[in-house]
């Protein structure tokens, strides 16, 4: 699953639970309720911008004067937040995997293997409404398999927790299951995360074909696992808050400016 979080978020063990009462939604204090700076909507507008240019045209064909003209930002007013695109497109990538880390990496996940995989699935259902940033994940691990790519550490270890993570869970639950599932949770986990990242590629070429929740679902069932997964898809995130794809749409061509002096 090509966009989830590859590290658990810290302090996520807390369960909200403690001696002081909780204040209502509607009586929160001046300092809950605080609206984002001038500096931090820029900066979400200038993720916004690299997000969908990377998305369509990769890494490397994008450069700081397009993010910044797609923003409606000289090249110097983008380089007062961000000191250059390599930092640009670890953001960009973190700032999903933050959002997701909640529901990933759940306080009872230890006790409650099955919490990672329904998590996951809700994650996968997510995505089919969010087209933008499923491509930005397809192109960019893809090219991240080069080892001088800025991001080609991030999706190492974002596989390798990834992996981890699921081979715990897959191997609690053939354990648990009766009679036991005699699989190897270590193979299953990297099956696992290949199923979802070819279809996220196939999804991307043909939607109105391929069904990328039911296929995850599909292959849960044919392992033997009984799961109860919810039906509904994660929640969307600042960073994912697209127009649902529809059948038939198209990306822009990718933008070209080969006289951009910041290119790499």
């Amino acid at each position: 699953m090509s966009e989830q979080t590859p590290r658990r978020a810290s302090g996520g063990g807390s369960t909200g639970r403690s001696a002081a009462r909780k204040v209502p939604t509607d009586q929160k204090k001046p300092a809950d309720q605080k609206k984002p700076t001038k500096g931090e909507r820029t900066r979400a507008t200038i993720l916004d911008a690299a997000t969908e240019l990377f998305s369509r045209s990769g890494f490397h064909a994008v450069s700081l004067r397009d993010i910044a003209a797609h923003a409606g930002l000289t090249h110097a007013g983008l380089l007062h937040h961000f000191p250059g695109k390599e930092d640009v497109l670890i953001k960009v990538l973190g700032r999903r995997d933050r959002a997701d880390a909640a529901l990933l990496w759940a306080p009872d996940a230890d006790e409650r293997p099955e919490a990672l995989l329904d998590a996951t699935v809700r994650i996968v259902h997510r995505n089919m409404a969010t087209p933008g940033m499923v491509g930005l994940y397809v192109k960019i691990s893809g090219e991240a398999a080069d080892p001088g790519h800025p991001a080609h550490a991030y999706f190492v270890q974002r596989y390798r927790v990834l992996r981890e993570a699921l081979t715990k869970a897959f191997s609690e639950l053939f354990a648990r299951h009766d009679p036991a599932l005699h699989h190897d949770a270590g193979i299953v986990a990297g099956q696992f995360l290949a199923l979802m990242d070819g279809l996220q590629t196939q999804w991307l070429l043909e939607p109105e074909a391929v069904d990328m929740h039911a296929s995850v679902v599909a292959f849960l069932r044919q392992l033997g696992l009984t799961l109860e997964l919810s039906p509904e898809p994660a929640p969307p995130t600042p960073a994912t808050s697209e127009t649902p794809q529809t059948s038939g749409t198209s990306s822009p061509p990718p933008v070209k400016e080969p006289h951009d002096t910041d290119r790499p």
